[in-house]
């Protein structure tokens, strides 16, 4: 008989895309601590072939890594809600994109409404910020989840404070970390450890 995995992770990935070779690490190790992990995609993670690779090899990968069949629609990550089956939601690269709709309640992605289903049954909720404009028109977005109860920061900092003084990146490495100190209530500290 096999026995019970420790946790079941929701791992939602957005479109930043130079942060997938690290995030596949990150997704990795958590399957290593033998945590299942359910990956979750944005419309622009499932579509988007850039200079980092190409969407449908990377799903393709992350699935394997998983041993789990992604979630890639809005009506598959309804249940999130009504089942309560995840014990914690990571969104990991999350876009200032995907942080601005959290913030106005706007639900139109799967990963988008993974958070809101998630969400409806407080429990903790994971963001690894990945933005250009983090300094900018994101950072009132940052403050209000900051302030959001069951809203969990990895650790993030300036990735190139000369080139880009706005974006910030969180320092993926501390997600398992954070997640630690999420289920039992805690931010983990510090929150900003900066420059990168």
């Amino acid at each position: 008989m096999s026995r019970k995995k420790q946790r079941t992770v929701g791992f939602a990935i957005t479109g930043s895309f130079c942060t997938y070779e690290k995030i596949k690490g990150v997704v990795r190790r958590l399957v290593e601590e033998d945590n299942r992990v359910i990956p979750i995609f944005s419309n622009q993670a499932q579509t988007i072939n850039c200079r980092f690779g190409n969407a449908r090899d990377f799903i393709i990968e992350i699935q394997e890594i998983t041993g789990e069949h992604g979630i890639f629609t809005i009506q598959e990550a309804e249940p999130i809600g009504p089942k309560n089956f995840l014990d914690i939601l990571v969104i990991a690269p999350c876009t200032g994109n995907t942080m601005a709709k959290l913030c106005a309640g706007i639900t139109d992605s799967p990963v988008l409404m993974a958070a809101k289903a998630h969400m409806r049954n407080e429990k903790p909720v994971v963001i690894s910020v990945s933005t250009n404009d983090a300094l900018g028109a994101n950072l009132k977005n940052i403050g209000e989840l900051m302030n959001t109860k069951n809203i969990y920061f990895v650790p993030f900092g300036q990735d190139d404070y000369e080139k880009k003084p706005k974006s910030m990146i969180a320092h993926v490495s501390r997600i398992s970390d954070t997640m630690e100190k999420a289920l039992q209530g805690k931010q983990i500290q510090p929150v900003i450890q900066s420059p990168f």
